[in-house]
């Protein structure tokens, strides 16, 4: 069915409750994660001080990183760059391409990298499409554009449909 293809593997309220030992343990060796809304907030142009000790807890757990993003390039690069990770900018998720350079960038796999984001249409399909393990984060506050605002309606109503088909064992999302 469709609809199993928006369901994550897990659901978390933030980056920072995911547990870097648990990936591990699970084979993860990479992580796919978008960037705004899920790393900062889309306005933030930088890292805040707890995003760059969660970075170096990452790496410190032997966990590589990729930033994939469908934003613009000078938006994605001025924030990965500082940091040293790498990035692919207007990626046009869900569809495969961004996923396939992110995994070669990382050198894994899809059995051993886990995209972590915050929208069911383009981070969980997108990271489901290629059977990788999906992390779903609820959504920074702050401005979303257009095509944003646009998703989180649809979003909403896939989520709906995923709730009531029982798919979804955790309390409401949106």
């Amino acid at each position: 069915m469709i609809l199993e293809r928006f369901v994550p593997s897990l659901h978390l309220h933030t980056i920072y409750d995911i547990n870097f030992h648990q990936l591990r343990e699970r084979g993860i060796r990479g992580i796919i994660t978008n960037l705004d809304n899920t790393l900062i907030e889309q306005d933030s142009p930088h890292a805040t001080e707890r995003l760059m000790k969660w970075i170096q807890t990452l790496r410190h757990e032997d966990l590589k990183v990729v930033i994939v993003s469908n934003n613009r390039k000078i938006r994605v690069s001025e924030f990965a760059r500082p940091l040293g990770i790498p990035f692919v900018y207007e990626a046009r998720k869900p569809w495969g391409h961004p996923f396939e350079r992110a995994l070669r960038l990382l050198h894994t796999s899809t059995r051993d990298t886990v995209v972590v984001g915050d929208q069911l249409l383009t981070d969980i399909y997108g990271g489901n499409k290629f059977g990788m393990y999906t992390i779903w984060v609820d959504p920074l506050k702050g401005k979303e554009g257009w095509p944003t605002k646009i998703n989180r309606f649809f979003e909403k109503i896939i989520y709906g449909w995923l709730k009531k088909k029982g798919y979804l064992p955790w309390d409401e999302h949106l």
